[in-house]
């Protein structure tokens, strides 16, 4: 049970699970302070198989708590005329690879983040302690993780391969801003030739590359820098 408690006495409740507590405001303006008990998303996952089970089949089937975050923030993005697309896990769902994710993972502009965090952090969303960048979604318990225009994927170190502006890739599938396949493999190429502990990453390539049955003339679409690796994952 995830319940909201502040000075006048009100009680507001929502049908999650209750274990760590947060004391935050819900507006910038708004002086009453509300203690959240709440059990994140990536816990649960963690510590519940069934629930594993229950959200990957509510994920494949278009909903489950991973579609709510998503169709939520996009909305509240949309009014604040952030561009946004989706990249990770629930990319790779949308480009048809079945791999369970815990989180929802946007790729959006350096302006676009600081714009975002200033007016939803305190409005129905919060920051997360330690963490300059993601912010969790209370009511699902999900977290929101942002990836920006101009950094580099992987080790993070200056690269041919950047993140992208989300206008210049964005493509729609089930009516969700996705990054386009070209740009995901790019992205994903790059973080598993470069950071340790990605190699995830070249895995999901491999898959990409199964499921849209894609041939060695592909790499004529990917940077120069990432085009060996992928040949080699064809073979």
């Amino acid at each position: 049970m995830l319940t909201l408690r502040w000075t006048s006495g009100l009680t507001a409740r929502h049908p999650a699970n209750s274990e760590r507590r947060r004391d935050f405001r819900l507006a910038s303006d708004d002086t009453r302070t509300y203690t959240v008990s709440m059990t994140d998303y990536e816990s649960e996952l963690k510590d519940s198989f069934w629930t594993v089970l229950r959200e990957g089949g509510a994920t494949y089937g278009g909903g489950g708590r991973l579609a709510q975050t998503y169709e939520r923030l996009s909305s509240r993005l949309r009014e604040l005329d952030v561009d946004h697309a989706l990249v990770g896990g629930y990319a790779l769902i949308l480009h048809g690879v079945r791999r369970f994710t815990e989180d929802v993972d946007l790729l959006v502009t350096r302006e676009g983040l600081e714009k975002l965090r200033s007016e939803l952090i305190g409005a129905g969303y919060t920051s997360i302690p330690g963490n300059q960048r993601d912010i969790r979604d209370p009511e699902t318990g999900v977290r929101i993780e942002f990836v920006v225009s101009g950094d580099f994927p992987g080790d993070g170190k200056a690269k041919p391969v950047s993140f992208p502006v989300p206008a210049d890739v964005c493509e729609e599938r089930e009516g969700v801003c996705v990054v386009a396949l070209e740009t995901l493999i790019e992205l994903k190429l790059a973080s598993g030739m470069t950071a340790k502990g990605r190699l995830q990453d070249l895995a999901d390539v491999q898959r990409l590359i199964q499921q849209h049955h894609l041939t060695g003339d592909f790499s004529d679409r990917l940077d120069p820098y990432v085009r060996q690796k992928f040949r080699e994952l064809i073979e």
